[in-house]
């Protein structure tokens, strides 16, 4: 039983990392105000930017040196999003578009690029590689339980946890995390009081994008073994990831906690033996779960616990 329970801890922090990646940047756009639908074709262009990355790195280097192999992965990833997240931010900060008719266009914008320039690539190389994704400590199997939990994980799964509490010190500790949240709250007055509502909305977007773009890249090379583009399903964890923003109530500290929880609800039916119908519905509890954590924040009102009040909402500077 102790054995099952540790597996199953250590899976769940590995998968749950997918959706920690999207819940980060998704939180830090919708603190803008912004409703990114988006997110599932966003990690999407992530995890094509990320295999353009690998490419180019094999072109250049002979040897897999890890941290150049990595930082390759890291900055096309980001570069891949923060492009996704520019359409976005010019169709609906600047031109005003519909925020979720344009993220579910986004979605299915990322999702097709990705399978159509991601079946081009040399699989076998990627599943070579994936390895180096997949390790960062050395030797945690001498500390038994404790290594395989916490340290046996790779470089991206650590990232997402980084990430995660500096977004939350932003957020909540610093002054430009204040004029954000304020941006998200009411854009007219903190536009009357100097605030650049569109450099800020266009910030959090890009860089959100940024962050929910790894998560792309780290289901394919860690989680799926770098064997292919056009079977990742990564447009549903990018959904799963929408979910745990509500989940996490806007809290990317809760969302660490939130992500390990879907992580294995996700991962369990595969550890034990149930019939098909059940794994549908494992598959569903992640929603279920976040619908009741919805209605009961609502029901108690709590202000903390609820979304910025522009959320969704186009700000027209004309009508303040």
């Amino acid at each position: 039983m102790a054995t099952f329970l540790i597996n199953l801890i250590t899976s769940a922090v590995a998968m749950g990392t997918v959706f920690l990646y999207g819940c980060v940047g998704e939180t830090l756009i919708e603190k803008g105000g912004n409703l990114n639908l988006g997110i599932p074709g966003v990690m999407c262009l992530g995890a094509l930017g990320g295999g353009v990355g690998v490419t180019l790195y094999y072109m250049i280097f002979e040897n897999e040196i890890w941290f150049f192999l990595i930082l390759f992965s890291l900055v096309f990833t980001m570069i891949f999003a923060m492009l996704g997240g520019l359409i976005y931010a010019f169709l609906t900060v600047t031109l005003k578009a519909n925020q979720n008719v344009t993220g579910l266009v986004l979605t299915t914008f990322g999702v097709g690029v990705m399978k159509f320039f991601g079946k081009n690539f040399n699989l076998i190389t990627f599943s070579q590689s994936s390895a180096i994704f997949k390790k960062f400590f050395v030797g945690y199997e001498a500390l038994g339980d404790f290594g395989k939990v916490f340290l046996s994980h790779g470089f991206y799964v650590y990232l997402a946890i980084v990430l995660a509490v500096l977004v939350s010190i932003f957020l909540n500790k610093t002054k430009t995390g204040l004029f954000l949240r304020s941006v998200g709250e009411s854009p007219q007055t903190a536009d009357s009081q100097g605030i650049n509502v569109d450099k800020y909305k266009y910030s959090a977007i890009l860089v959100g994008c940024a962050i929910a773009g790894l998560g792309g890249t780290y289901y394919v090379f860690d989680r799926f073994g770098g064997q292919g583009f056009s079977d990742a399903a990564i447009d549903a964890f990018g959904w799963l990831a929408v979910a745990l923003v509500i989940f996490s109530t806007w809290r990317p500290g809760i969302g660490i906690l939130g992500s390990i929880l879907f992580g294995g609800l996700y991962v369990l039916p595969y550890c034990i033996e149930i019939s098909k119908s059940q794994i549908k519905l494992f598959a569903m509890l992640p929603y279920i779960i976040t619908v009741l954590v919805l209605i009961l924040t609502s029901m108690l009102d709590a202000k903390n616990s609820q979304p910025p009040n522009s959320l969704g909402i186009n700000y027209f500077r004309e009508e303040r």
